[in-house]
């Protein structure tokens, strides 16, 4: 079973849970202000992917392995939930809608489209590898050491949340070497067929390139009542650059 955070609703009603699957390189912890400020009518839980965070370590990062994590997480929940992924999470939410409709009630689907990319994101892998973590001891000094191979301070910091000072010396609560090899089923697509008849919302940034106009047609194959919205000034990142605007989206669309 993956690591959750659970992020339990502070005014409860008969909603369905909702379950948040992050990115590459992130974890449940990234997501825990939206998060806890979603749970006020309904329960929350944010999971740590395969490889990342606390979750079990494992030899395979393709997106049926990863979408029958998320059918155990939902099955454990009581077998039907609301289910919100972005980026690599967004993947494999969308496998698991299309192969386990039953288990989803609504779909977000933030900044990712149903197809295969161009871009390898290997490079972040190998930088954060490539930190001698035997000589740093603060978060400042892994920083300047990250600083070498990564110019941008917002993706550094980001990189640096999974970095555990508990321990001693600290470490990467991420499996690189996984991460690094299995690249290409992470950028990729795995073909997944078929289609879920459910409501779903693709959710993306305006100054985001990640679904392109001529992806509609491919997300409405496979997702026939697919709406689409857009959040201006935000690229990728979106939940974390427009964290409010995110969140009002996702909660009018689940409460519709």
């Amino acid at each position: 079973m993956l690591a959750m955070i659970h992020h339990p609703a502070t005014l409860p009603d008969d909603a369905l849970p909702l379950v948040i699957a992050h990115g590459l390189y992130g974890s449940a912890r990234n997501w825990g202000v939206i998060a806890r400020r979603l749970a006020d009518r309904r329960d929350v839980v944010a999971v740590d992917m395969r490889n990342h965070g606390m979750s079990p370590r494992s030899d395979v990062q393709g997106y049926p392995e990863m979408a029958a994590d998320l059918a155990e997480v939902v099955e454990g929940l009581g077998g039907r939930a609301d289910l919100l992924g972005h980026s690599m999470g967004g993947k494999a939410s969308m496998v698991l809608a299309l192969t386990r409709p039953d288990l989803i009630r609504r779909l977000v689907v933030a900044d990712i489209a149903p197809v295969a990319y161009s871009h390898d994101q290997t490079r972040h892998a190998l930088a954060m590898r490539g930190v001698d973590l035997a000589t740093v001891t603060t978060r400042a000094e892994a920083d300047a050491a990250l600083a070498t191979s990564v110019d941008d301070p917002a993706l550094r910091a980001f990189f640096l949340q999974s970095l555990d000072f508990r321990e001693k010396p600290p470490v990467w609560r991420l499996n690189l070497d996984v991460l690094a090899t299995e690249m290409s089923k992470i950028v990729g697509w795995p073909g997944t067929s078929g289609h879920s008849s459910g409501p779903a919302l693709f959710l993306t940034g305006a100054d985001s390139s990640y679904v392109r106009p001529e992806h509609r047609d491919t997300v409405r194959a496979l997702f026939p009542k697919a709406r689409f919205a857009k959040i201006p000034g935000a690229g990728h990142w979106l939940h974390a650059e427009k964290p409010r605007e995110f969140e009002e989206a996702v909660r009018v669309f689940l409460d519709a």
